[in-house]
């Protein structure tokens, strides 16, 4: 299922090569059980089973590619679309691809490996693929749409934090500082575009079981906001403030040293001045830290707020799905000044 318009000026993904590029993907054998249409038979829109006593969480995003690999991007893009429900406690329950290619600019080979890269972290996820949407574009975008399922009385929010809650973190923090590295071809760029599919290309499936089982109300993803934005959200929405400790800040390798010779996207230095007014630097914090802190991610990692009789059975928990596990900071009583302390 899918439907295909041109975009501007920009040519018709055609017809033929968009059904040989969808046939080519694996059947997937979760649709007989949640499709009551068939994912095959060109209709316009898809018909799901939902489970009884759930609600339905649904999000929706995608980008340009930020690796050289188009597999990879495909799964980036597919676990960064899906955190989204995982940050809720939730669990995928399907997905449908969007699609932005140009038609005359790249092989369509390129296409068919994106598309085969997030129909796998998608079945990875147990969510069924129910269709999608593609036009033609000047640029390859690409990510997912998804609908999860959650309890309806038990998930978390933005908006749930409180004094005295332990903060941790469950993903290194730099892929936007290596993906301009990468860009750039400066010199290890092999090895740090493998750092950013290593982590950016793994769900968070791990922190959404420990928000599930420790019944957690607060969490979010760390995404395009960076770690400090996204923290300045919650501590806004739950009328708190937040202490970062800066070394106990998790970084990916070589991401301080890209740092230290500028290599900041552009949206990593929008984060902080648009945050500047309430963040407060303690002296004596390394301002790379900060920098960090606020570089935008893609399919970052998931802070959890834990009581601190939580943190160890929140350990044990993320260990088995193999997900780190950072103590970054607390959760304080609103001090009428800059919510995000950094120390």
């Amino acid at each position: 299922m899918d439907k295909s318009h041109a975009s501007g000026c920009a040519a018709k993904i055609p017809a033929g090569i968009l059904a040989g590029l969808l046939n080519s993907l694996p059947a997937d054998p979760l649709a007989r059980k949640r499709l009551l249409t068939s994912a095959r038979s060109n209709e316009d829109a898809a018909i799901v089973r939902m489970p009884s006593g759930k609600a339905l969480v649904q999000t929706i995003d995608f980008f340009t590619p930020l690796v050289n690999d188009p597999y990879a991007f495909g799964q980036i893009a597919a676990a960064n679309a899906i955190s989204d429900v995982y940050a809720m406690g939730g669990e995928p329950w399907c997905v449908m691809n969007i699609v932005c290619f140009p038609v005359n600019g790249y092989p369509f080979e390129i296409l068919e490996e994106i598309l085969a890269g997030g129909a796998a972290k998608a079945a990875e996820a147990g969510a069924v693929l129910a269709g999608g949407h593609s036009i033609g574009d000047t640029e390859i975008k690409y990510g997912l749409a998804v609908t999860g399922i959650v309890n309806p009385e038990s998930f978390a929010a933005n908006t749930n934090l409180r004094p005295g809650q332990v903060l941790m973190l469950t993903k290194s923090l730099g892929t936007g500082i290596l993906a301009t590295a990468v860009k750039v071809a400066w010199e290890g760029a092999e090895a740090m575009e493998q750092d950013v599919i290593r982590t950016a290309s793994k769900l968070n499936a791990g922190p959404a079981r420990v928000i599930r089982e420790l019944g957690l109300t607060a969490a979010t993803d760390i995404t395009g906001f960076g770690l400090g934005g996204h923290l300045l959200e919650m501590a806004e929405a739950s009328r708190v403030d937040i202490r970062i400790e800066a070394k106990a800040l998790p970084v990916l390798p070589r991401v301080h040293e890209m740092a230290s010779v500028g290599l900041l996207p552009a949206g990593s230095h929008a984060n902080k001045r648009f945050r500047k007014p309430e963040t407060l630097v303690a002296p004596g914090v390394d301002p790379l830290l900060v920098d960090i802190a606020f570089d935008a991610q893609t399919s970052g990692g998931i802070v959890l707020a834990l009581m601190p009789n939580q943190v160890a059975a929140a350990r044990n928990l993320l260990s088995d799905s193999a997900d780190e596990a950072h103590v970054i900071g607390s959760v304080l009583p609103p001090s009428g000044g800059p919510r995000l302390h950094i120390v």
